[in-house]
């Protein structure tokens, strides 16, 4: 089958468009043939293996798993021995390595979903890594609540656009931080007021917040907490490259939160967002609603993976990126 691989760490022009064995479904797992797959940061990572300490996990000297991506959307093309909960035809979405590929194979007690019906493949595909990433970091990390007011640095990304709809499902009230460029779009995701960090720092404004979910890591951690209320919640999710820089990354401000978040009085939490079913399900039933709409940059077919991994890393893309497979 035809599938993005990589045989080295660099650039994106270390992913091709190759041939490789095509999955088979063993005994608990389901096979899907992938209609379509986003690109998240994780990619280009993996693809440069940086930061470098994160190679003991991606494969000290070129990735263990060949193929690239996460997300994905599709149909069940076939289901192992035992598998019960999907069959054939059934139209899914969820997150497993490999992603990039005409077909992936998945437990079927991993996270998984049926997609839901009033999304295209393209739309449920966008969803996996990056809006469970923003439930994460509001539900469970920072336990927002109806009337809570929360600041998100980063929101036209692609974890921040769904992280402004989420908030407001929640009755949150939301300060979105972005660039010139996407003012109207974060507005239009509902967003009840936008700051344009090219014309102003949040970190220097008068207002407090609840909640500081940043997705950049572009600010010190005390000048985030100085606009918490009392009780506030520092999140930290992705960025922090420039921190750690490319041995660390963000491996560096996330042990400094978890220093500081002993010694002050705010909650300081460095989110690790762990896939599940359980979560996907959750999405489904908040995009079902019309509560969230996923939103999408730029689709590119499978050939061009390359140039969608590259597109997300060097172009500030906004939102989604997707392959059509």
């Amino acid at each position: 089958m035809k599938a993005i691989v990589q045989d080295r760490y660099g650039p994106s022009d270390v992913l091709r468009l190759g041939e490789v064995d095509p999955p088979v479904a063993a005994a608990g797992e389901v096979l899907v043939r992938v209609h379509a797959a986003s690109v998240n940061a994780r990619d280009w990572h993996v693809m440069r293996g940086d930061p470098y300490v994160a190679r003991m996990a991606f494969g000290l000297g070129a990735p263990k798993v060949r193929v690239r991506g996460t997300d994905f959307a599709g149909r069940v093309e076939a289901v192992g021995a035992g598998v019960t909960g999907f069959r054939p035809g059934d139209e899914v979405f969820g997150e497993i390595d490999a992603a990039f590929a005409e077909y992936v194979r998945i437990p079927a007690t991993g996270p998984l979903a049926i997609k839901p019906a009033n999304l295209t493949f393209e739309q449920a595909a966008a969803l996996p890594t990056a809006a469970n990433t923003a439930l994460m970091g509001l539900r469970d990390a920072a336990r927002v609540t109806a009337g809570q007011h929360v600041l998100i640095n980063g929101a036209s990304g692609g974890v921040g656009t769904f992280a402004v709809q989420i908030a407001k499902a929640f009755g949150a009230r939301v300060t979105a931080v972005c660039s010139t460029r996407n003012l109207d779009l974060v507005r239009s995701l509902g967003a009840d007021r936008v700051i344009d960090y090219t014309r102003e720092d949040f970190t220097l404004g008068a207002d407090r917040y609840d909640v500081v979910f940043d997705l950049v890591g572009n600010h010190a951690l005390a000048d985030c907490r100085r606009v918490l209320t009392p009780a506030g919640a520092l999140v930290l999710s992705g960025g922090g490259v420039s921190e750690g820089g490319s041995l660390f990354g963000p491996v560096r401000l996330i042990a400094r939160a978890r220093v500081v978040s002993r010694f002050v009085r705010h909650r300081v939490l460095a989110l690790v967002a762990v896939p599940s079913r359980k979560n996907l399900e959750t999405l489904g039933e908040l995009f079902e609603s019309g509560a969230v709409t996923p939103v999408i940059d730029r689709t590119f077919p499978l050939s061009d993976g390359a140039e969608a991994v590259r597109y997300l890393e060097m172009d500030h893309a906004r939102a989604k990126v997707v392959i059509t497979v």
